[in-house]
């Protein structure tokens, strides 16, 4: 039997989604032609501009179409450094929560690296919530000299929601970019009403294709475009809009929206029947990041005594995916940077994996993993122990 828990990462597309994505890529013509053809798909994209816009509670004006949320993520985060230190040079410091997606924690680096960017990073809670005294203080201390703040909607590895609209409120006149990814079709995710300056959706966690994603940035606000060219999205992100997976992205937001509840209720209590059939028969797992509001489908556990690398490869030989969530760089595992930010201990967040579920499990699947993880951590921590 397999069982796919790692749909944080990437999740089986819709059949909405797989119908739509079918049916335009099928048309003939570039969005941004004038003639027949050009205007038909034109009138598809913009369609399906509207219906993202009324997903998330933007105006649709205010979508700006990328090809992944590492793209919009980059073109937030650069852009709006790029234009407020242009403006004002003092402006160097970028604000960030300590648990950032490698999406926005790594040009943040780049930045600092080549571009004379400070970082600060705001600390978390062993719960794993942004801490809003220390930032308060950080703002206080920096508001002149801060270019930009972000900080995620949810966290992808430990799923708790952060507290978005009392960071905008805290930052004032300071731009909030905030990463939705992982919240986007699957919790209360409401733009204008959060108040940020500018957002990150992606399609492939939702149901929708691969290589299409949203910028969501504030009308009357332009940041620094990353690519130059035909002068699509507002100038702001050129190139040939990509009007298949826009449609499909559409399709799936809209289909996940208007299943939104009943899904996120059946997940949830998929992911306490998984915790619960765990603890059963590994009674000293520990749970990360088990506080409320959180994503339905995350659950990030220690395994004491072993090594999360050796857990998921044994896993794997018995037909189960699940995550790390750890960064891995020229093959070398490292913890998470995530759980070490929460207080965690390096030897326990070597110990820790994801399990993220989604819309097409089951229990039969959880009470397969449930069948085989003791023989997994009994050879994981004997392993360990060779060592």
């Amino acid at each position: 039997m397999s069982s796919y828990f790692d749909h944080a990462a990437t999740t089986p597309m819709s059949q909405v989604a797989i119908d739509a994505l079918n049916s335009q890529i099928l048309k003939l013509g570039n969005a941004s032609s004038l003639h027949t053809q050009g205007r038909s798909v034109r009138k598809d994209v913009e369609e399906a501009r509207e219906t993202l816009a009324r997903v998330a509670g933007c105006s649709p004006s205010e979508i700006i179409f990328t090809g992944s949320g590492t793209e919009s993520n980059n073109l937030a985060v650069k852009g709006f450094y790029w234009k407020r230190n242009r403006e004002d040079s003092e402006r160097n410091i970028i604000v960030i929560s300590a648990f950032e997606h490698h999406a926005v924690l790594d040009p943040v680096e780049w930045l600092e690296e080549h571009e004379g960017a400070h970082i600060i990073q705001a600390p978390v809670t062993s719960d794993g919530v942004i801490d809003l005294e220390a930032l308060a203080q950080i703002i206080e201390i920096n508001r002149n000299r801060i270019a930009l703040i972000a900080v995620m909607h949810s966290n992808n590895e430990v799923g708790t929601i952060q507290p978005i609209h009392e960071v905008v409120e805290l930052a004032g006149d300071i731009p909030v970019h905030t990463d939705a990814v992982q919240s986007f079709g699957k919790v209360t995710f409401n733009f204008q009403e959060l108040g940020v300056t500018s957002a990150t959706l992606s399609a492939h966690k939702i149901g929708g294709p691969l290589g299409i994603a949203v910028l969501i940035l504030q009308r009357g606000i332009d940041v620094t475009p990353i690519l130059h060219g035909g002068g699509q999205e507002r100038d702001i992100r050129s190139g040939t809009l990509n009007a298949p997976s826009i449609v499909s992205f559409a399709a799936a937001a809209d289909d996940a929206d208007r299943h939104r509840a009943e899904r996120g209720e059946r997940i949830r209590e998929l992911r306490s029947y998984l915790i619960d059939s765990l603890r059963s028969v590994i009674p000293d797992i520990r749970v990360n990041g088990a506080v409320e509001p959180s994503l339905p489908g995350i659950a990030n556990l220690t395994f004491p005594g072993t090594e999360s690398d050796g857990l998921l490869l044994l896993l794997d030989a018995e037909g189960i995916a699940s995550s790390t969530g750890s960064a891995c760089s020229a093959g070398v595992p490292r913890p998470s940077h995530v759980l070490l930010a929460m207080g965690i201990s390096e030897r326990d967040a070597r110990s820790s994996l994801r399990f993220s579920l989604g819309a097409t499990n089951t229990r039969a699947e959880i009470d397969h993993l449930a069948s085989v993880i003791s023989s997994v951590v009994e050879r994981a921590r004997a392993a360990l122990a060779r060592k």
